[in-house]
């Protein structure tokens, strides 16, 4: 059975708090595991959720602040100490190539991986397959940063009554699925379209294009909102969103699961991230991120 879930390693901002590590996300889609972020302290939180190495397949970082990515090295060098088997890529900035140069060999260690690098410096499509496309667009931050979207294909929902009055039951539905056609009957005329599952992963950035292009039509948005509204002129100076920014994205852009991470410091009742949300105007699916919690991406409509 496949399992469609986001695991949350860290949702601090800028610095480590008592009870919130750096960022750290995994997304497992089917049977791949893809990091988004890792900070530091990833490897450990990995440890503490029951992620291995060897469910890593991608690893996707947005820009080069060490909140994001400092624990590049030990993730790397974990899957070269496992000897995971398959290939693993790592998606980031073409313009901090020197500083993922840096990570991957900051200390010495036998290198048994090939990993694959495949930096981004546009808007557009990353990598393709049966399960989903992999896409990045440009944010706003000091510092140049990508986010991500995955989108699965579309694909045909079997309509039952349709079928039986076509007189199509037993092995002819997977041969007509197969197929496309059988005995003058389409799969068309049996079946409607199954809209494919979309996440997007969206860090330190304002408010711009970048942010509804990944947002748009998410059945899942992983998404900071490091202020609350009262703020947000720190917000815009620093390059971040508020809460009630990330609800509102979500809102115009049908999201149906929000997930708000990446708090700073300076606040101390995560609960007021959710109000102000919701107070936005966000009426669906809510999680104000903590350490460790597990959430599982919205069955398909």
């Amino acid at each position: 059975m496949s399992v469609r879930e986001l695991v949350v390693l860290g949702t601090a901002s800028q610095v480590p708090t008592r009870h919130r590590n750096h960022n750290g996300y995994l997304l497992r889609w089917d049977g791949e595991g893809l990091l988004f972020d890792p900070g530091e302290g990833t490897q450990r939180q990995m440890l503490r959720a029951g992620v291995a190495a060897h469910d890593l397949n991608r690893i996707c970082v947005t820009h080069f602040h060490g909140d994001h990515s400092l624990g590049l090295a030990g993730v790397l060098q974990r899957i070269n100490l496992d000897q995971v088997p398959h290939p693993v890529t790592a998606h980031y900035p073409r313009s901090g190539q020197r500083f993922f140069d840096r990570l991957r060999y900051a200390t010495a260690y036998r290198e048994t991986v090939g990993i694959t690098e495949a930096p981004v410096d546009r808007d557009g499509v990353l990598a393709s397959s049966a399960s989903y496309s992999l896409e990045a667009r440009r944010l706003s931050h000091p510092v140049e940063a990508y986010g991500y979207r995955l989108v699965e294909p579309d694909g045909r929902r079997m309509l039952p009554e349709r079928l039986a009055a076509h007189g199509i039951k037993g092995p002819d539905v997977g041969r007509i699925q197969r197929a496309g056609a059988l005995g003058g009957v389409s799969l068309h005329d049996v079946s409607e379209v199954r809209r494919g599952q979309r996440f997007a992963f969206v860090m330190d950035t304002r408010l711009c294009d970048g942010v509804y292009a990944l947002a748009e039509g998410c059945d899942m948005l992983v998404i900071e909102s490091t202020f609350l509204d009262e703020d947000e002129e720190l917000a815009v100076e620093h390059g971040h969103l508020t809460a009630g920014q990330a609800a509102r994205v979500a809102v115009e852009s049908g999201v149906r699961h929000l997930v708000l991470t990446h708090f700073s410091q300076r606040y101390s009742e995560p609960e007021e991230f959710e109000r102000q949300a919701r107070a936005a105007g966000f009426d669906g699916e809510l999680s104000v991120a903590h350490d460790l919690l597990r959430v599982p991406v919205p069955k398909r409509r």
